[in-house]
């Protein structure tokens, strides 16, 4: 999926995705002699090339060649997950050039959405088996939010929250998406100063002055349907003024990342999401 293993791939496919021109530049390049493979000189387009092992130079430089992208972003508010978006800007506009383009294993989408006022944590790849894994329900892979709520809770209706949610709370049919029971989700109070900082969470935020917090949570789901945290708390008559997904499965939102911007995930990062 994520390794280089699978990826057994003809030369010149790897070269024009390497940025070397189209099919017809490449063949003109090879002919050329300079492009080895593992030190040999090969000129057919159609040589096939282990990703796992060999070794592709052009004019001596060693290519570094990758299948697929793995990209952490730190979502920003106001911006929707989607392509192409007449009113709004799309996190598209937010990523880096240099990623924006084709690769072996596909082109660079999303796994996975966040609302248009959602900030946090938005992993975008060109592995679709990649995305499959992370978002099929059979996954079960956990998302984790950090939350802010309009109305304060107590301690006995802290303990209510707590166990609705970790029966599994009912919640109402909303647009087109249907009522159901979500699985079980696992929801832990933070305690409030007049505004929750970083030293407190381990996350910047960013709030509007009109939306200052009465309560704040972590909260952590292990599925993804429309609006489901906004809805969670809805169905215990509160509401989410303020979400940021700070973590997927065991991969946490880089807090050096500003919001907007993005950069590869860590070897040690895919590791765990794989």
């Amino acid at each position: 999926m994520a390794d280089k293993e699978k990826y057994i791939e003809r030369l010149d496919k790897i070269l024009s995705h390497a940025g070397f021109g189209t099919r017809k530049d490449v063949k003109k390049i090879l002919h050329s002699g300079a492009v080895t493979v593992n030190g040999e000189i090969v000129k057919s387009a159609d040589f096939h090339v282990n990703l796992s092992d060999d070794k592709v130079e052009c004019d001596g430089e060693l290519l570094d060649i990758k299948p697929n992208i793995y990209i952490m972003m730190n979502k920003i508010d106001n911006v929707v997950c989607s392509t192409k978006e007449g009113n709004h800007q799309t996190v598209f506009d937010y990523v880096d050039e240099k990623y924006m383009h084709s690769y072996l294993g596909g082109d660079l989408h999303l796994v996975g959405r966040l609302d248009i006022d959602t900030e946090g944590l938005l992993l975008l790849t060109s592995d679709g088996n990649f995305t499959h894994k992370l978002i099929s329900p059979k996954t079960h892979c956990s998302k984790k939010y950090l939350v802010y709520l309009r109305d304060a809770v107590d301690e006995n209706a802290r303990l209510k929250y707590m166990e609705a949610f970790k029966k599994g709370i009912h919640i109402e049919a909303e647009d087109s998406d249907a009522a159901w029971d979500c699985q079980p989700a696992e929801l832990e109070w933070l305690e409030l100063p007049e505004l929750i900082s970083k030293e407190t969470t381990g996350h910047v935020v960013s709030l509007r002055e009109s939306k200052k917090p009465a309560s704040a949570a972590y909260l952590t789901i292990y599925e993804g349907r429309y609006h489901q945290v906004k809805r969670m708390f809805k169905a215990m008559d509160n509401e989410v003024i303020y979400l940021k997904r700070v973590a997927i499965g065991e991969v946490m939102l880089d807090d050096s990342l500003e919001c907007g911007f993005s950069r590869e995930l860590t070897k040690e990062e895919l590791e765990k999401l794989l």
